[in-house]
C-alpha cells in the first residue's frame, strides 16, 4: 500500500474559500432533506446514481466534498450506488441506532450517506459502503465546473495511511482512533499470503496474516513520528506474538511502511526504546494488501461501551 496523498478537485461555489469553517451549505430540497439530515433512505433503483458509469468523482450533495471515485464503483445489485472504498478520511463511521448496521457520514459536514457493510465478498476490498443517490453530486473527470452550482475552484485534500499491528486489533483501534488528527481507523488483516482471509482462517494461523489497523490521518495536526510513537506506548512491543492474554503469531507487533521515511522512523523509534533498556521485538516490514475485517470486529469497544482489556497507555518515550 502506497502512502495516500490524494490531490483531488474539491470545488467550491465562486467567491468562497475552500475551508470547512467558511463554506456555504447548499440548499436542499425537501426529499433530500430526508435523507441527508433525517437520515432517511430512498428507494431502491430509484436514484440517478445507481447505474451510473461515468468517470469522475461523487462528492457530498449538501457541502461539495469528495467522498468516492468512480473507479471504486460497482454494481452489487442492490438498489443503491455501491463502493468499494471511499476517498481517504472523507466518510465517517458511526454506529447505526438500529444497533446492527454503520451508518456512514460525510466526514465534513455529517451529512448522511448510507450505511457500510463488510464481508460480503462482492470485491477483493470485501467492503460495500451503500449510498443514497440524494446524498451526492457528481463531477466528470473532464470537468471543470458543475452546471448546477457554476464554475468551481480546487483545493488539495492531504491525507497519510499508517499501517500498524500490535495485538487484538480491537484495542489498537479504540487507542488510536482517540488522538487528534486521526481521520479513520479500520480493524483488519495484513502481512499474509491468504486472499480475503476470515478471521476464523487467520485464527488458523496458517495465514500468515496479523490483526492491524489501517490508520487515516491528517499530517499537518498528526506526524507519523507523533502516531507511531504513540503505537509503541498502547501495546507492548517486548512480546513476541502475544499482547496480554492474547497467544498466536496474529497477534504480533509490527510496523508496516508504506514509504522510506515511516521505515526510516520506525527503526529510529525501536533503536531510540533499544536504548532505554526495552528489549523490542517489533518487526518493520514493506505493506502489503491489507484486508478489512468482518463488521463485528470494527469500533469493537466503541460499540460495547467498554474498555480495551489488553491495551492500555504506557509512557516509554
Amino acid at each position: 500500500m502506497k502512502i495516500v496523498v490524494s490531490f483531488l478537485m474539491v470545488f467550491v461555489a465562486l467567491g468562497g474559500a475552500a475551508t470547512p469553517q467558511n463554506r456555504t451549505m447548499k440548499p436542499l430540497n425537501a426529499e433530500e432533506k430526508r435523507v441527508i439530515l433525517d437520515k432517511g433512505t430512498e428507494a431502491p433503483f430509484s436514484g440517478r446514481f445507481y447505474n451510473h458509469k461515468a468517470s469522475g468523482t461523487y462528492v457530498c450533495r449538501q457541502c461539495g466534498a469528495p467522498l468516492y471515485r468512480s473507479t471504486d464503483k460497482f454494481d452489487s445489485g442492490c438498489g443503491w450506488p455501491s463502493f468499494d472504498d471511499e476517498i481517504p478520511g472523507a466518510v465517517k463511521r458511526l454506529p447505526d441506532p438500529d444497533g446492527r448496521r454503520t451508518e456512514i457520514t460525510c466526514a465534513r459536514c455529517g451529512g448522511h450517506l448510507g450505511h457500510v457493510f463488510l464481508g460480503e465478498r462482492f470485491t477483493p476490498k470485501n467492503t460495500r459502503h451503500c449510498v443514497n443517490s440524494l446524498s451526492l453530486e457528481f463531477i466528470p473527470a473532464d470537468s471543470s465546473h458543475d452546471g448546477e452550482n457554476g464554475a468551481r475552484d480546487v483545493l488539495p485534500i492531504e491525507t497519510d495511511t499508517a499501517l500498524f499491528a500490535g495485538g487484538c486489533f480491537w484495542g489498537v483501534e479504540y487507542m488510536l482512533s482517540k488522538l487528534p488528527g486521526v481521520r479513520s481507523v479500520e480493524s483488519g488483516y495484513t502481512g499474509g499470503t491468504t486472499r480475503n482471509p476470515t478471521y476464523e482462517q487467520v485464527c488458523s494461523h496458517r495465514t500468515g496474516h496479523a490483526e492491524a489497523v489501517r490508520v487515516v490521518f491528517d499530517p499537518r495536526q498528526l506526524t507519523y513520528e507523533e502516531l507511531a510513537r504513540q503505537f509503541f506506548e498502547i501495546h507492548d512491543p517486548t512480546q513476541l506474538n502475544r499482547q496480554g492474554p492474547d497467544v498466536g503469531d496474529q497477534y504480533r507487533s509490527e510496523i508496516f511502511y508504506t514509504s522510506p521515511g515511516q521505515r526510516r522512523i520506525a527503526e529510529e523509534l525501536i533503536a531510540e526504546l533499544r536504548g532505554k533498556g526495552y528489549a523490542v521485538v517489533t518487526r518493520v516490514t514493506p505493506a502489503s494488501t491489507f484486508w478489512p475485517a468482518e463488521e463485528y470486529h470494527q469500533r469493537y469497544y466503541e460499540r460495547k461501551g467498554t474498555q480495551p482489556y489488553c491495551h492500555v497507555y504506557t509512557k516509554r518515550f
